[in-house]
């Protein structure tokens, strides 16, 4: 597995998101100003829930850029052990980590990127090929390492 290529894709992901969530916030900042009006008290309470919303969205969007970021420290260097920027292969599937997007599809293979903050990096954080780690009572041994 060609690393470079793997955080190519992942930054690609990221960017589709950040231009989802900037889609999403100008959609609903223009129909906030739709609902302005001389018509009372419920057109406030509408305008103050789209303003909420652009709130959650702006927050989310601050994540996905603080993740982006975070992307850069990235290395795409050989590991021997489980930390940041290594590709974990166990029993039960294969895993880079380094920031929290879910499964991604990279040259075939299906692969879950994780935060190095999620309890299963956690959990399997310094172990070595051939190691066992146990997270929610279920034991995992690291079948390779790159």
């Amino acid at each position: 597995m060609n690393k470079s290529s793997l955080i190519d894709s992942i930054k690609l992901k990221l960017s589709e998101k950040i231009q989802n969530f900037e889609k999403l916030i100008s959609e609903t900042r223009a129909s906030s100003n739709d609902t302005k009006s001389s018509m009372g008290d419920k057109y406030e309470t509408g305008r103050e829930m789209l303003q909420q919303e652009i709130n959650n969205l702006q927050i989310q969007l601050n994540e996905i850029l603080k993740q982006k970021d975070f992307l850069k420290t990235v290395l795409p260097k050989a590991s021997d052990k489980a930390e940041k920027g290594a590709i974990v292969k166990t029993e039960k599937g294969l895993f880079f980590i380094s920031v929290s997007l879910g499964e991604i599809k990279v040259e075939n293979e299906k692969i879950i990127c994780i935060s190095p903050e999620s309890p299963l990096a956690k959990a399997m954080n310094g172990k070595q090929k051939n190691e066992v780690f146990s997270l929610n009572n279920m034991n995992q041994k690291i079948v390779d390492i790159q």
